[in-house]
């Protein structure tokens, strides 16, 4: 009692991937148990925002950084809070244990366990028998019959003894037979008629059991580990209770709850024993390879992502997979299903958000430092629409370590936006010059180039590095990116952390940005995509920065896919530009002098990136290594993909286990690890400043 003291003071609470931290102020009441917070400490006499009861509930250290640390209520809410450093949150973390701990124990003398509970499955007959049949005011609740037996009046247990934790693992052990039962029920029903095995209640009933299962296991755990820190003492500082893992392995289930039954080795086609038998990466040339742009050819593959296909059909697939996954849950090391996968990997789909080269390279024809802040916005803008194949949501290839992927563009200079000496001109839309059929044929001193080399660097973090450049405009762009992806219910939420640097180096400029959240909607219906969070590019030469946010729709009402932002003069606080719009369909930005200009994005041109044919690609190049699962996928040969698929990433573990053993690090082709980053090995900036100092020489 000498150290349940109340506490008070500034905390970072984390709110969601949209808005992300915020400074909150924070009241512990040990009196009342509770964890209160208040916008700031001059609120503090009005209503908390927010109200946490303590007991029951778990504080855990966080194993990301020194300040973090989480409190886990016993209704399920959580609260991610950092403080300032290691020792305030030690001070937070052990007083809120010791809350926490005193008034569990009181809740526990107070309120004894229920003494038994019985669980009955309703009687599953044939499809005429009341266990069974559709009635207009039956659901998931009439498949149970649940008990609760009172206990004598007057009696109390003071704590839980060891024996109650054996009544309740009986009475689980006895509720996961029955949902096994339940599952078994559902399963065996017809796959067509009145009541089919692919009911979409019942369907939804087998995933929310499951899940029930799950999250009751998770709890017996926890009251385990409470019942042991009873046993000898309170929870020593810095303990963390953490959630389980699913208790079935997700990818072993991918038709309706069964496992999938690959063939043996010997009846595996070539290109599977190709795929697990390529050398070690590490043993392959690692060298950086200088590709020609000659060898390239104009892209012909269109695969949009318009169908739902294998989607819609394997409903019952993406319920199980559900039921295996808990809110907050990473997705990283999770095994999805191959039938909502697009086809190309996830290093494409960073070369097709340059799918509007023409005005990238039209940045630097900005006369001003104002102008070229704006020009890279338009640009930024315009890229994410591309990117995306058609407006279903799926998810591309999960590169695997020391893919690569190359690509470049050709555009006529005509094309491009020059600076004509007046603002007005500057603010015309962007010219839609449709290329010629045949652009090889054209005089190269005619064209622009921007070559393109993607590398996964790291597949656990799974980071991701890309760069471009145009040569003959002295410009490059070097980016990494972590995707970061959790369960959100009926969603899934992708951050990518990450920085990218544009160098304009006729002008001496950096352009630091960002990139904003991605989340796959409805889930179990039509998915689909929009972008959230707020992202900021700056230029710290100029003073010039623009600040854009990617609006979610709202629950109720609002509009889709909307994008504000604004470009302002930091040291003048002016803002000198004003965009509003959708990200996929109309831009309108408005100038300081009143002008107004609009961006149609389904009508500007787009210029299709140019490949080498697969059989000039190395083993590792994306289209190349995830060509039998593409082709495969163009087939609708799900089992045929999946098959691929987990060669692919077998070998991928297989390789991980054997430099884990050798403890042999792993080389990188094309980028090197700089500080928290990754940089291309040779940019532009290296060796153009080289150039410059061996032209200086010769002089």
């Amino acid at each position: 009692s000498d150290h349940m003291e109340n506490i008070c003071g500034y905390l970072m609470k984390y709110t969601n991937l949209v808005t992300g931290w915020q400074y909150r102020y924070f009241v512990l009441n040990n009196d009342a148990g509770l964890l209160e917070y208040f916008v700031n400490e001059q609120s503090r006499h009005l209503k908390p925002r927010g109200t946490l009861q303590l007991a029951g509930a778990v504080i855990s250290p966080s194993d990301e950084d020194s300040h973090t640390f989480t409190v886990n209520a016993a209704s399920g809410e959580q609260y991610k809070l950092r403080a300032t450093d290691a020792k305030e949150r030690q001070h937070w973390v052990s007083r809120l244990q010791i809350c926490t701990q005193h008034h569990t124990e009181a809740i526990g003398k107070n309120n004894p366990p229920l003494k038994s509970r019985s669980f009955s499955l309703a009687s599953q007959g044939s499809a005429n028998s009341p266990g069974v049949q559709r009635r207009p005011s039956q659901n998931a609740v009439s498949f149970f019959n649940v008990g609760h037996h009172r206990l004598p009046t007057g009696k109390r247990v003071p704590i839980m003894q060891p024996d109650h934790l054996v009544d309740v693992r009986e009475m689980m052990s006895q509720a996961e037979g029955q949902q096994r039962d339940l599952i078994r029920s559902i399963e065996c029903l017809p796959a067509s008629g009145h009541l089919t095995s692919l009911d979409q209640d019942l369907l939804m009933l087998k995933a929310t059991s499951m899940a029930t299962m799950n999250c009751l296991n998770d709890c017996f755990h926890i009251l385990q580990l409470q019942h042991a820190s009873q046993q000898k003492g309170s929870l020593p500082a810095g303990t963390t209770i953490s959630w389980l893992e699913p208790k079935i392995s997700l990818a072993n289930h991918f038709k309706n709850g069964a496992a999938q039954n690959f063939p043996a080795e010997i009846n595996k086609p070539a290109s599977v024993r190709e795929e697990q038998s390529i050398a070690e990466p590490c043993q392959l040339t690692r060298e950086p390879e200088e590709i020609n742009p000659d060898d390239e050819l104009e892209d012909i593959c269109d695969d949009k992502e318009d169908d739902l296909g294998a989607v819609e059909e394997q409903r019952s697939v993406i319920l199980h997979l559900l039921s295996q996954l808990k809110l907050g849950m990473d997705l990283t090391r999770v095994v999805l299903p191959t039938f909502i996968l697009e086809k190309r990997s996830l290093l494409e789909m960073y070369a097709d958000f340059m799918s509007h080269p023409d005005l990238f390279v039209a940045i630097t024809n900005g006369s001003s430092p104002e102008e070229r802040m704006i020009r890279f916005v338009e640009y930024y803008l315009t890229s994410f629409h591309e990117g995306r194949k058609g407006a279903i949501a799926k998810k591309p290839y999960n590169p695997i370590i020391g893919e690569t992927f190359h690509c470049s563009w050709r555009m006529p200079k005509s094309s491009v936006a020059t600076d004509a000496g007046t603002n007005s001109s500057a603010h015309c839309p962007s010219e839609q010059v449709a290329l010629p059929k045949d652009p090889e044929g054209q005089a190269e001193l005619d064209c622009y180039t921007v070559k393109f080399v993607a590398e996964q660097v790291s597949h656990h973090p799974p980071v991701s590095g890309f760069y471009a450049e145009c040569v003959e405009r002295n410009m490059c762009v070097n980016a990494h990116v972590w995707t970061k992806s959790k369960f959100l219910g009926m969603s899934i939420g992708v951050t990518m952390v990450g920085e990218g640097v544009l160098h304009l180096l006729e002008h001496g400029e950096e352009y630091t940005f960002s990139l904003p959240c991605a989340y796959a909607r409805s889930i179990l219906t039509v998915p689909w995509v929009e972008l959230g969070g707020k992202v900021n590019i700056n230029c710290a030469k100029t003073g010039y920065s623009a600040s854009i946010n990617f609006h979610t729709k709202p629950f109720y009402g609002g509009k889709l896919h909307r994008v504000t932002g604004e470009v302002k003069q930091n040291m003048t606080n002016t803002v000198v530009c004003r965009v509003q719009g959708e990200w996929n369909s109309v831009l309108e930005f408005t100038y300081s002098n009143g002008e107004t200009k609009y961006v149609d994005l389904t009508k500007l041109s787009v210029t299709r990136k140019r490949v080498r044919p697969l059989e000039k690609q190395g083993p590792f190049e994306s289209r190349r290594l995830w060509q039998h699962v593409t082709e495969s996928l163009r087939d609708g040969d799900i089992d045929k993909a999946t098959e691929h698929k987990r060669a692919l990433e077998e070998r991928q573990r297989n390789e991980e286990r054997l430099r884990a053993e050798t403890e042999t690090p792993w080389c990188t082709k094309y980028f090197l690890k700089d500080g928290d980053g990754w940089v291309y090995h040779k940019p532009l900036w290296k060796t153009a400043s080289a150039a410059q100092t061996q032209q200086t020489d010769s002089n």
